[in-house]
């Protein structure tokens, strides 16, 4: 619903998933989430073997992603950057 709001409104906008560029959204940024999955699992798997959860470091997410849809550019009017769309994980065009 976010995504087509945007769209109706002609706003530019920035999302937090990559399935948002899918469906019409201009970009996408955000922690890999299959990254993030892996090390909660590993914690889990820590605390079931009997670690203290206290003693588990807070985990911050490495690994980012960019998804920009050039589609939703152009249909904005907005020209993105070839340097951006070259360091872009996926396009949509």
């Amino acid at each position: 619903m976010i995504v087509e709001l945007a769209e109706n409104g002609r706003l530019p906008a920035i999302f937090p998933y990559r399935e948002s560029v899918e469906l019409g959204g201009l970009m996408a940024f955000g922690p890999d989430l299959v990254e993030g999955i892996r090390h909660i699992v590993d914690q889990i798997a820590k605390i079931l073997r009997g670690a203290n959860p206290g003693d588990i470091p807070f985990y911050q997410p490495t690994k980012f992603f960019l998804v920009i849809n050039l589609k939703t550019a152009k249909a904005l009017g907005i020209e993105i950057s070839a340097s951006l769309v070259a360091r872009a994980d996926e396009v949509i065009e």
